[in-house]
């Protein structure tokens, strides 16, 4: 297929044809379209920047995009002006001409490795059909792995009422014509319908649409159409390489070199100034002088020599060597072994490649919960329906038993095998100390299990299948009352002593359908992908379903009295095999359905089932849950979701014999208690979303045949959806007791969803579909009519139940969290959970201890909430100043969604700011996406903070990107959060070793780097300053230029690039076991203003140390300026390299400071043999070999590099900045070990684990 836009005239205006895009087959004899096929991109592709005849230009117009690279070309320019020449042209080119091909050989290195990437990917094979074969053909097509960012499972569908279905696809029987939306790069939305030859619109969306590179599961073949391809594609137009981002500390250095440009233009002002003066007031000269230049003329051009003498005070090799450094702390991190997540084959990625030192600052830290915090491994735990709560108490046991083996474990080895590759690896449980359902429920799966389950489904989803979700232990209260259900010999009597309702009957019934087909569950097998069986089996004759419901007086069933009652199950059950034959689909026969459509086969399965249940109730032992009456085939049932909750709904249904067996574009096939197999006419699909925070089916009932709409969400959305009618006490005590029920759940740590249900009449039935065909069909405004269309359906529903599931704590959660706080980051939890489940989890993880104390601000109104900020903050800093910021600290803030709106409005943002400020931690529910993100750039803005955002979803996206460093958690919702991240780790524990060990090490190196550069650069043109004030500010040097352009560039650049990647100044062990080093770090910052200054007076003294010793020790002598020179340049090296040694903590600066001082001698020694005429006018043949054969050579150095080294070991205490910084500079180690020591370590009790 190829593609086109559609336009009414294609060939008068270019504009029209992007207003839609027309999908035509490519056999199409309209020659408009065949011309306009030319117009779109292939399918190749090309990531890569340059090509061999554009890679010179190109990389050097993007290089002179920096200042520093434009600053140094034009002063190599400069030098070739005869007037301001400071020393030969063709040497003022090397350093730039070095720079600038490190540069392009890196940008070299990584473009080729795109080209190959793209090489192996234009040449994959593809079954693509040949018309004029007209047969498939293997053809090299595009495929790449992963770039829309998902990788767990999500259901795709063939487009409805497509007239091919079912027979195989050809384009020359391909009739009707697809217009949608222009190429764009939202993932998430494809809008567009199919029209077909009768004029028919069917509308397109996003589950029509298969990204490149999905791994297509439960199916067999897929022929698709192609809609964008090559660059156009979705994938394609998200691929924008690496994030970019300017960390803080770059800013910083950019402030720095600007004050580096004003130093170096009040020297050269100096020198300029200078010359003008010696030479106006010099008379009769023993030496040749111009004469004829003006004096203020003279002076304009020193200042330009003194430009080009003193150019390396802008350090234009720090860049670069930034670049260098960063690699190689991302290439330490990348490999480090305890970041790594064997399990899951997973290690950290770094995605965003200049904000390493920003790891090192962080001080707001913002989490989601649930997959970031937690597991992300729901286990069905309780329920209430029709008001009555079962609280699963042989459940519960078997969870405490399940998690006591692995207790037990904790001290051994437990082998679990990784879904990705293979690799087995050493697994240490985490203890419970709490005899209930505990939040820190064992996260990893036995070994038996997991070697199961990989042998059947792919590694995700297994994480969706584990044993403790599949083994939901039944209550027995609410088997009992099934039992009534299934009893075909004990009539229901209302006012029998704990006989259950039918209204009661009718609730559960339907709330265990609900549970078992509100969902995107596809249902599997082990050895196939779909549940297909040799035969398929017919369901109970509609009269025996009709005779058991008239027992227990149902008046919906009523309706069942003509057999060929539109929908009915027989009717619409052939209907759906007959169909599924043509599609190839087929389900299994259940075990206890019965061909026999006599009373006697139904006698024999409602006994059977009665039989089964009592038996699960009385004699299921806890550990051998799996064998239950269920026959083999049913235990082999693999359940894949695209959510954990799902998942852990459909096994909990399963568990009371509620069994979804089988599933198609349009029909359910699922197992009822009592009935057996029932297909259920599956109409539409309203999937979650963010907004309306809930799912329905619309489904046509397999009993009664009415259109009934099953929902389930968050119990905020559905309690305010089932309102009751006046006059109805029944349920009005339902909605009560149910959330009684709800806050428990709250409190218990679980996460609760609501049921619910509404039955449409046919005539509302058929008005709201036209609506939502209209809604579907729509390109413009898509979104806005479905969400609309939902809504209207979504109104007075009936209360069902609600569920509580337990998502597990991830492992070292509790002790990552102690540690961040100890390391002085203030750790904000943003949720969209009941404010009740958040406090739990906040106690389970240790950011909430017992003698804290809550302030929560549930406000009804935005008057209320600005009262209760503005009185909050006035306690709040009433209590701090009282009593100091102990008791300030043990205050935690919680703020639902709806006042944290109000909150985020600007009239409020300094109450709630001031507030939260003198909290320990503030937690955030029910809070929306945009929340999250409009409170991590309220900190960001008003506060200045350093923050970090950690999250695992889409809905954590927002936040990711809006803070200075993102971490995206690869766990079970896709990888969105991942793609849209700075760094991906695959657990919240990781974060511990990346702040506090990694991200203190890059920003200590790497701020100490840049001051160590600025340093060097301005303590050796300090000596060529020195200089001018006795060679009358000529702009004359005391050495050899080949020496000046390389002392700088080559001889001292090497030690600060080893300690930027490999100095460690506290070991890993103690800054794990110390997180209050990560807190002295920040507070006693080694890169600020202070320090910059502090540097440069240091460089100062030291420049002045190193030129006047020599000066002073060869006064009176006869030796030449390059005799004088050299002591100075061996002084001035020996003390830049031992003062990089001072500083770093590993012994391999000392083995470089032998390395880069051989490498000088060795050039100069080479340099003053070989070389007579290299630097002209002077003659450096003989003088390094002359003086290195002299003792006082030796003596200078030596007395030389000592005096200006000293001052590094005093140490004069003062309470004033300037000491308070100088002791800093010199002395960065001690004050570290010493705040550490003065610092008040907070003792935490032991946090209550639920």
């Amino acid at each position: 297929m190829y593609n086109s836009e559609h336009s009414s005239h294609l060939h008068s205006t270019k504009e029209q044809l992007w207003k839609k895009r027309t999908v035509v087959p490519s056999s199409t004899e309209n020659e408009e379209l065949s011309q306009l096929f030319r117009l779109h991109k292939n399918n190749k592709i090309c990531t890569t920047k340059y090509t061999l005849l554009s890679f010179l230009p190109k990389n050097l117009f993007e290089q002179l995009h920096r200042l520093a690279n434009v600053y140094f070309i034009f002063l190599a320019t400069l030098n070739f002006v005869p007037v301001v020449e400071a020393f030969q042209p063709e040497i003022a080119l090397a350093p730039i001409i070095l720079v600038l091909s490190v540069t392009a050989v890196k940008d070299i290195w990584e473009d080729y490795r795109r080209f190959k990437s793209d090489h192996l990917i234009n040449r994959l094979l593809c079954q693509v059909y040949s018309s004029k074969q007209r047969a498939y053909i293997d053809q090299s097509w595009k495929d790449t792995a992963n770039l829309d960012g998902e990788t767990n499972l999500k259901q795709r569908q063939v487009v409805p009422d497509l007239p091919l279905q079912g027979q195989e696809f050809t384009p020359e029987s391909f009739h009707s014509r697809i217009e949608c939306e222009n190429p764009n790069n939202d993932l998430s939305r494809f809008r567009g319908y199919m029209e077909h030859s009768t004029g028919v619109r069917v509308g397109l969306h996003n589950n029509n649409l298969l990204l490149r590179s999905c791994t297509i599961r439960n199916t067999e073949t897929v022929v698709g159409i192609v809609v964008y391809a090559g660059h156009e594609t979705k994938a394609m137009m998200n691929n924008s390489g690496p994030r970019y981002k300017r960390s803080q500390l770059e800013r910083r250095l950019n402030t720095d070199i600007l004050w580096c440009v004003v130093l170096l233009i009040i020297m050269c002002m100096t020198a300029a100034i200078g010359h003008g003066l010696w030479l106006k007031n010099l008379k009769d000269p023993v030496f040749v002088a111009d004469g004829e230049t003006a004096p203020a003329l003279a002076g304009f051009y020193v200042f330009w020599t003194m430009i080009i003498v003193l150019q390396v005070l802008i350090p234009i090799s720090l860049y670069v060597s930034i670049e260098i450094v960063k690699l190689g702390q991302i290439y330490f991190i990348h490999n480090d072994l305890a970041l790594y997540n064997e399990q899951l084959d997973s290690r950290i990625q770094c995605r965003a490649l200049n904000i390493t030192e920003d790891l090192g600052q962080i001080q707001y830290l913002f989490s989601d919960k649930t997959g970031t915090l937690t597991e992300n491994k729901m286990v069905f735990c309780r329920c209430s329906i029709f008001g009555v709560e079962y609280p699963h108490e042989e459940n519960a046991r078997r969870l405490e038993v399940y998690e006591a083996e692995k207790t037990e474990a904790a001290g051994r080895s437990v082998t679990l095998k990784s879904g990705c590759s293979g690799k087995s690896l050493s697994c240490r449980s985490l203890s419970c100390n709490r005899s209930s359902v505990s939040l820190h429920t064992l996260t990893a799966e036995s070994e038996d299990e997991e070697d199961h389950l990989s042998s059947h489904i792919e590694p995700r989803t297994s994480t969706f299948c584990s044993r403790m979700a599949k083994e939901v232990v039944p209550d027995p209260e609410l088997v009992r009352k099934l039992n009534w259900f299934c009893s075909p010999v004990l009539p229901l009597n209302e006012a029998s002593s704990g006989t259950p309702s039918s209204l009661e009957l009718t609730y559960i019934t339907d709330f265990f359908l609900a549970l078992a087909i509100c969902n995107s569950v596809v249902v599997s097998s082990p050895s196939q992908p779909r549940h297909v069986v040799p035969e398929t089996r017919s369901l109970k004759s509609l009269e025996e379903v009709k005779l058991m419901f008239q027992r227990f007086s149902f008046s919906p069933f009523s309706a069942l009295s003509s057999p060929q009652i539109k929908g009915s199950p027989r009717s619409f059950t052939s209907r759906l095999f007959s169909r599924g034959k043509a599609a190839s689909l087929t389900f299994s026969a259940p075990p206890n359905c019965t061909t026999d459509g006599s009373e006697q086969g139904l006698q024999s399965n409602l006994e059977t089932s009665n039989h089964d249940l009592k038996d699960s109730e009385t004699n299921r032992p806890q550990q051998d849950v799996e064998e239950d009456s269920h026959s083999d085939t049913d235990d082999e049932l693999l359940y894949e979701a695209e959510s954990p909750d799902e998942a852990a709904l459909v096994h909990a249904a399963r568990a009371y014999h509620c069994t979804l067996r089988g599933r198609s574009a349009d029909a359910l096939l699922v197992d009822l208690p009592g009935i057996g197999s029932l297909a259920v006419q599956l109409l539409h699909i309203l999937p979650f979303d963010s907004n309306r925070k809930r799912m329905s089916v619309v489904v046509r009932h397999p009993l009664t045949g009415q259109v009934v709409v099953y929902t389930k969400g968050a119990d905020s959305v559905i309690m305010d959806l089932s309102e009751t009618p006046k006059g109805q006490k029944q349920r009005d005590h339902i909605r009560e007791q149910t959330q009684k029920h709800l806050d428990s759940y709250a409190r218990e740590g679980l996460r609760t969803l609501c049921i619910a249900k509404k039955v449409l009449e046919e005539e509302e039935y058929e008005v709201w579909l036209k609506r939502q065909l209209l809604a579907e069909s729509s390109i413009e405004n898509r979104e806005e009519l479905l969400l609309e269309s939902a809504q209207r359906l979504e109104t007075n529903l009936t209360l069902l139940g609600t569920t509580g599931i337990v998502d597990r704590l991830q492992e070292e959660v509790p002790e990552t969290i102690e540690a961040l706080q100890k390391a002085g980051i203030k750790v904000w939890v943003l949720t969209g959970d009941k404010q009740e489940t958040a406090i739990n989890i906040a106690y389970a993880c240790k950011l909430l201890c017992p003698n804290d104390q809550l302030l929560t601000a549930n406000c009804g109104s935005k008057v209320t909430s600005g009262l209760g900020l503005g009185s909050g903050s006035a306690s709040g800093s009433g209590l701090d100043s009282g009593s100091g910021s102990s008791i300030a600290a043990s205050f935690i803030l919680v703020i639902d969604g709806q006042t944290l709106s109000w909150a985020l409005q600007e009239e409020l943002k300094s109450s709630f700011l001031e507030l939260s400020r003198k909290c320990k931690a503030v937690i955030c529910c029910r809070s929306t996406p945009l929340q999250k993100s409009q409170v991590v750039r309220l900190i960001q803005d008003q506060l200045g903070a350093m923050t970090l955002a950690v999250g695992d979803g889409a809905n954590d996206v927002s936040m990711i990107q809006t803070a200075d460093v993102g971490i995206g958690i690869s766990g079970q919702e896709g990888m969105q959060a991942v793609m849209s991240s700075d760094f991906a780790i695959s657990r919240f524990k990781h974060l511990r070793k990346l702040l506090l060990v990694h991200g203190h090490w890059c920003y200590f190196r790497l701020a100490n780097m840049i001051l160590y550069f600025i340093y060097k650069n301005v303590m050796y043109v300090n000596l060529l300053f020195w200089y001018q004030f006795f060679c009358g500010f000529s702009g004359s040097v005391m050495t050899n230029s080949w020496v000046l352009i390389l002392f700088n560039l080559l001889f001292t650049s090497v030690p600060p690039l080893i300690y930027g990647v490999l100095d460690q100044d506290t070991p890993a062990d103690t800054l794990m076991a110390s997180p209050e080093l990560y807190q002295a770090t920040h507070t006693s910052k080694v890169y600020v203003p202070c320090m910059f200054w502090i540097t440069v007076l240091d460089a100062f003294y030291q420049s002045l140390i190193c030129f006047f010793v020599p000066y002073f020790a060869l006064a009176g002598s006869d030796i030449g300026e390059l005799s004088f020179g050299s002591p100075i340049n061996a002084s001035a090296l020996l003390i830049i390299l031992l003062h990089q040694v001072l500083e770093s903590h590993t012994w391999i600066h000392a083995l470089v400071l032998v390395l880069s001082g051989a490498s000088y001698f060795g050039f100069v020694l080479l340099f003053s043999v070989s070389c007579v005429t290299c630097s002209p006018p002077t003659n450096p043949v003989g003088v390094e070999a002359l003086h290195m054969s002299q003792p006082l050579f030796y003596i200078i150095c030596a007395v030389t590099t000592v005096t200006a080294l000293l001052p590094r070991y005093t140490h004069i205490p003062s309470n004033t900045l300037l000491f308070q910084c100088t002791s800093k500079y010199y002395f960065p180690l001690s004050l570290c070990l010493n705040t550490v020591r003065s610092c008040p370590i907070p003792q935490y009790p032991p946090a209550l684990l639920m």
